[in-house]
């Protein structure tokens, strides 16, 4: 069975709208294509308790992944790493490696100016500041380091709201760990287009598509109207066999391309 992962989303910019929210489709496309099944995406604001309660449902739910996105920073409203501590029921204390990683940073910084040192002021050192037993995950573009916490049950990883400072560290350090625990499971698809058939008239032929082709998904959509219907119809599969997941991927559209001939409609590749 294929590991699972939840993703919260923390940022009041995101749930006013000023934002829109593609680190969680990034994210979420990654973890896809890693084989990983992405169970659930929450957004919270940047409230400690509104955190910690996200946090504490989630691991309730015992995912094998839990990714949060945002909120690392040096400013007042970066609480994340506060509500994961509330729902951890551990303390928050500056992480020795996660200081370093810190003023390493800065030291870079001020060296490619040519300026004089920069202090670690009290707003700086806040990014140190992590729960207790937390691991620091460097940063290799930005200054906060991303945060790994390893639970009875479930990973956990905080990772910036920085779009390229969360890529950087999920493509660096994320990546690895997913191929580790999973197994080197992979997620593979295929998508046809279904010509002359209505949706309604589709859905249960994909039913039975799916109830033949154990482990298969299909799920349909719509592109054209109801009166030239046009749809497209994505058949996937997770898998630690390319082969055999390629020749499931392939009965299956033979076998919907069959069903289709038979009410009059056809399969259209590409």
């Amino acid at each position: 069975m294929a590991e699972d992962m939840e993703i919260i989303c923390v940022g009041n910019e995101l749930l006013i709208g000023k934002t829109l929210n593609t680190n969680a489709q990034w994210i979420a496309k990654q973890a896809t294509a890693l084989g990983l099944i992405v169970k659930r995406v929450t957004v919270v604001a940047d409230d400690v308790q509104e955190i910690a309660d996200a946090v504490r449902e989630a691991l309730g739910r015992k995912p094998q992944f839990m990714v949060t996105t945002g909120g690392l920073g040096s400013t007042f409203d970066d609480k994340t790493l506060e509500g994961v501590a509330e729902a951890l029921n551990r303390k928050v204390a500056v992480n020795a490696e996660a200081l370093n990683m810190i003023r390493r940073k800065y030291e870079a910084y001020a060296r490619e100016k040519g300026a004089a040192p920069v202090e670690l002021t009290r707003a700086r050192v806040k990014m140190a500041k992590l729960p207790e037993k937390a691991e620091a995950i460097p940063n290799p573009v930005g200054t906060a380091p991303g945060v790994r916490v390893d639970l009875e049950e479930t990973i956990l990883i905080a990772l910036p709201g920085v779009p390229s400072e969360m890529k950087a560290i999920f493509k660096e350090t994320v990546v690895s760990l997913v191929k580790q625990v999973s197994g080197g499971s992979g997620f593979y698809e295929e998508s046809v287009y279904v010509e002359g058939v209505m949706e309604s008239s589709l859905a249960p032929l994909i039913d039975r598509v799916m109830r033949d082709n154990v482990g298969v998904y299909v799920k349909s959509h719509p592109k054209g109207r109801e009166s030239r219907p046009r749809i497209e119809v994505h058949l996937s599969i997770v898998a630690g066999d390319g082969g055999v997941a390629e020749g499931k991927l392939r009965r299956a559209v033979v076998q919907l391309s069959g069903l289709v001939g038979e009410v009059g409609g056809k399969i259209v590749f590409g």
